[in-house]
């Protein structure tokens, strides 16, 4: 072996005993999770869940922050330039994957300027309508929207986020035109709907659900591939007229690049664990959101694939962010 090579090898075990040594004190002081999207949606939701209960198995205090705007490029940039040591933290979702393509001009490229921790949760949206719209089904609204091009409008948490890209999705398959009505977050979003200001969204089941059983909205479809066990009466898009629509949210966590591969490991692991958690599956299952579990190279992997799928149906549906 070459005295370079040798060198090389040595620096390389310094490093892998430097990270082992900086996990095994990890975490010593208190972890923040920066949430790139507004208060009250499902990430801001999950990660507080998450929060939670690492709280009490890490024995660290866990805060969340949330920090909405530009599409969630905000508070990610601010993640992805924190310290690589464990101590920032990012809750990201489908998003982040399709602002790869859809806003390629960031001041952070996502698998480069972080790293996978670990998948969270997915769950089904729920197309809503105001009660004042004259549609009572999807196939009617579908109708309404054709009948009145650029007239309705439809609600999402900001550009790049799976609201707006199901919303640009559900205008591509079903052949309509409707105004795309950007928020900072889903609550601001749903606020509007619920306040007739805007007349369609598709939210999440999960944060959706109460709003329908109160009757602050009208549900015409879910768009998953069988019906959500928290609105078994509403009908898929596929059921209801539109087949080949299908549309999700799903969430995961990442850190800065260059956090130790061993604290990558060790809040893998954890995260997996309140994930299983009899109390968090059961209250999960009832909101509609299902845990996932990969290692940090799967979801890696994950990630990826997601990116290729959104890159082409923004080029195919050509959304662009106004």
């Amino acid at each position: 072996m070459s005295a370079i090579k040798k060198v090389a090898v040595a620096l390389g075990l310094v490093v892998m005993l430097a990270g082992s040594v900086f996990a095994q004190s990890y975490p010593s002081n208190r972890i923040r999770i920066i949430v790139p999207f507004g208060a009250g949606g499902p990430a801001d939701i999950y990660a507080r869940v998450i929060a939670h209960h690492l709280s009490q198995t890490l024995n660290q205090s866990f805060v969340v922050e949330n920090r909405p705007g530009g599409g969630a490029v905000i508070g990610t940039t601010e993640a992805a330039k924190a310290a690589p040591d464990g101590y920032t933290l990012l809750m990201m979702s489908n998003t982040h994957t399709a602002n790869e393509t859809l806003i390629p001009k960031k001041n952070y490229a996502l698998m480069k300027d972080l790293v996978p921790v670990a998948p969270v949760n997915y769950s089904d949206l729920v197309i809503v309508v105001h009660p004042s719209v004259p549609a009572k089904t999807l196939a009617e609204f579908i109708a309404l929207a054709k009948a009145k091009p650029g007239e309705l409008n439809y609600a999402s948490s900001g550009p790049g986020t799976p609201y707006h890209l199901a919303g640009e999705n559900f205008k591509s398959t079903s052949g309509t035109s409707i105004v795309h009505v950007p928020h900072k977050g889903s609550g601001e979003a749903r606020n509007n709907v619920i306040g007739g200001h805007v007349q369609m969204m598709m939210d999440a089941v999960t944060t959706m659900a109460p709003t329908i059983d109160a009757g602050q909205v009208n549900a015409l479809a879910t768009t998953g591939p069988a019906r959500s066990s928290v609105l078994p009466n509403v009908p898929t898009a596929a059921e209801a007229g539109l087949p080949g629509f299908e549309a999700t949210i799903w969430l995961g966590i990442m850190a800065p690049a260059g956090t130790p591969q061993p604290i990558v490991d060790l809040l893998n692991a954890e995260i997996a664990k309140v994930v299983a958690l009899p109390e968090v599956k059961n209250a999960w299952a009832k909101q509609g959101a299902t845990g996932m579990k990969m290692t940090p190279a799967e979801f890696k992997a994950y990630l990826e694939a997601d990116i290729v799928k959104w890159a082409k149906v923004i080029e195919t549906a050509k959304i662009t962010v106004k």
